[in-house]
């Protein structure tokens, strides 16, 4: 079975927590992932060559791996230059997501660029475009991405107040884009997951719903006042 076949008409989970959470730790993003896995997860994303490769060892599902990198010349700091692409080859994710908006990487390169760079170097390594309109989910498509994902919608300068989740922009690149479309991005309830599969795509990622006890919280916590 190739690796899209597996995670086709499936949920991906998203395994993260940045250092000033109370979960940061890769034995516990392994934990997390296994949870996920026994749960029917069919996927995983995960954040850090640490944190992937604790995952493998906990589950054999596929890895949807970045890396989040500041660089201060830039906006984009999932996966932004080739040293984040280099690491994650290292690390033995099967797919390799990065920021596929038009804003410019760091040292002014373009996303062309710096696709036709990467691919090159990799032919054979699948990646996945994290966009935030459908208008760079097209252009991706066309670069020769090999995954769109809506991932980024809402959280460019750009984008601020788009729909959340995005069902337009979903449904749009299902019917247009002639690649596989993973629904990413403020999906919190079943409800509206199936929205999202109602849209066609190919798989769907769900991560702070699931896997950030924090946010969950605060969100009951809103609440109740």
């Amino acid at each position: 079975m190739t690796i899209l076949n597996s995670i086709k008409g499936g949920l991906i989970v998203s395994c993260q927590a940045l250092p000033d959470e109370p979960l940061h730790s890769s034995f516990i993003m392994g934990r997390m992932a296994y949870a996920a896995m026994l749960g029917g997860a069919k996927g995983i994303r995960a954040n850090s060559c640490e944190d992937i490769c604790e995952i493998k060892k906990a589950v054999p599902l596929p890895v949807i791996g970045i890396i989040k990198a500041d660089y201060p010349d830039s906006p984009v700091y999932i996966t932004p230059t080739i040293k984040e692409v280099d690491a994650l080859v290292g690390s033995g994710c099967e797919i390799i997501a990065m920021d596929a908006t038009n804003r410019i990487r760091p040292n002014a390169v373009s996303l062309k660029d710096f696709f036709a760079q990467i691919r090159e170097k990799y032919p054979s390594q699948l990646f996945m475009a994290d966009c935030s309109t459908y208008e760079e989910g097209m252009a991706a498509a066309q670069m020769g991405f090999d995954m769109i994902g809506t991932t980024l919608s809402g959280y460019t300068e750009y984008t601020q107040g788009a729909p959340a989740p995005n069902f337009h922009m979903m449904s749009g690149l299902v019917h247009n884009c002639g690649k596989p479309v993973i629904a990413e991005g403020n999906i919190w309830t079943p409800q509206e997951l199936q929205l999202a599969k109602d849209c066609g795509v190919f798989a769907a990622v769900v991560g702070s719903a699931i896997t950030r006890p924090m946010l969950v919280t605060k969100r009951f916590v809103e609440v109740m006042g």
